[in-house]
């Protein structure tokens, strides 16, 4: 389980294709304290460190984790957000996250607020997936609070810290993005509307 709270970037290497699956190599800071088989999110999506080299590490993608994310458009030297699982006697500073993306959403607007900066998303509501005003969202696995909430739409505020520590300063209009929804929205979402019909 993460938190949304992001620890450090990773830059991305190389990529390699191995039939389906993608390899990963990432440098980032939180290699030498990386062990095998270890979970770690990467813009929000849970991957398993495969491989360490003294600065840099190597995580596995699936087709199905590459169908559901922005995955396929990473390239070398694209910068991601970390995040190690929280430890069970942590602080919970973000909200549930599983680092199981739901969808993508993209990057409509950015507006600056003369400090602060709010960024407008739009995304495919066909599959369900619903925000709610002041609920929680994770965006490239940061955790935000949404405003601004409607059918296949949402806005959360960016501070200048989140602007700076996260990946939210690369951003640019029409950007692909990972969401995860709340997760108790989930639920509460397929208890009331049940399983799709086939």
């Amino acid at each position: 389980m993460f938190t949304g709270i992001i620890e450090a970037f990773g830059t991305i290497q190389k990529i390699t294709k191995d039939g389906s699956n993608v390899h990963f190599d990432v440098k980032s800071e939180l290699a030498s304290e990386l062990k095998i088989d270890q979970s770690l999110a990467h813009d929000g999506v849970c991957l398993t460190v495969v491989k360490i080299d003294s600065e840099s590490y190597r995580v596995t993608a699936i087709q199905e984790t590459i169908s559901k994310t922005n995955l396929a458009e990473w390239i070398a030297g694209k910068k991601v957000n970390l995040e190690r699982c929280m430890p069970a006697n942590g602080r919970f500073d973000g909200h549930i996250v599983q680092g199981h993306v739901d969808q993508t959403g993209k990057v409509k607007n950015i507006s600056d607020q003369d400090g602060s900066w709010v960024f407008d998303f739009e995304f495919d509501s066909a599959p369900g997936n619903v925000t709610v005003e002041k609920g929680s969202i994770t965006i490239n696995g940061t955790s935000l609070t949404c405003f601004n909430s409607g059918p296949g739409r949402f806005s959360v505020a960016i501070i200048p810290y989140t602007y700076e520590f996260t990946n939210f300063h690369q951003l640019k209009i029409g950007d692909l993005v990972n969401l995860e929804f709340d997760i108790i929205g989930k639920y509460i979402q397929r208890i009331t509307k049940g399983y799709p019909t086939a």
